[in-house]
């Protein structure tokens, strides 16, 4: 009898490490996933930027200053997982290009973003230079 309850005993512990370990492991991935998606997100930006023309880059308020998104839009309401909150910044170049010829035909963008996993708070951030000869001058 001693012996079955000590069995027991261990086998309890195996379980609730078993189960631990599946907890950790789908914690891992669905943060993974909202990493992905913020780079997802970071990157339309940039891509909507990019297309703008250089009198629009330059005009204030033309270009939103923050922004949300949430990680599955298609979702129903209240089931479309983690808000990003996200904040544009385009202002003129700092060193090394600030010191050359071209420094008045370059913008530098910075778009940021946070959200929340459970109770951790996350932070992303991506850097780009728009040049005032860049591919909006292709595309109009």
């Amino acid at each position: 009898m001693v012996e079955v309850i000590v069995a027991l005993g261990v086998l309890a512990v195996m379980v609730a490490g078993i189960l631990g370990s599946f907890e950790y492991g789908f914690f891992v991935m669905q943060s993974v996933r909202e990493n992905q998606r913020a780079t997802q997100i970071m990157l339309a930006k940039f891509e909507t930027i990019r297309l703008y023309r250089w009198d629009q880059v330059n005009s204030n308020g033309f270009i939103p200053t923050t922004f949300t998104d949430v990680y599955d839009p298609q979702g129903p309401a209240g089931q479309q997982g983690a808000t990003y909150t996200g904040t544009v910044t385009v202002t003129n170049c700092g060193s090394p290009i600030s010191t050359t010829s071209y420094a008045t035909n370059m913008r530098q963008c910075t778009i940021s973003l946070r959200w929340t996993t459970g109770s951790i708070p996350h932070n992303r951030s991506a850097t780009t230079y728009i040049a005032r000869d860049g591919v909006q001058n292709y595309v109009y």
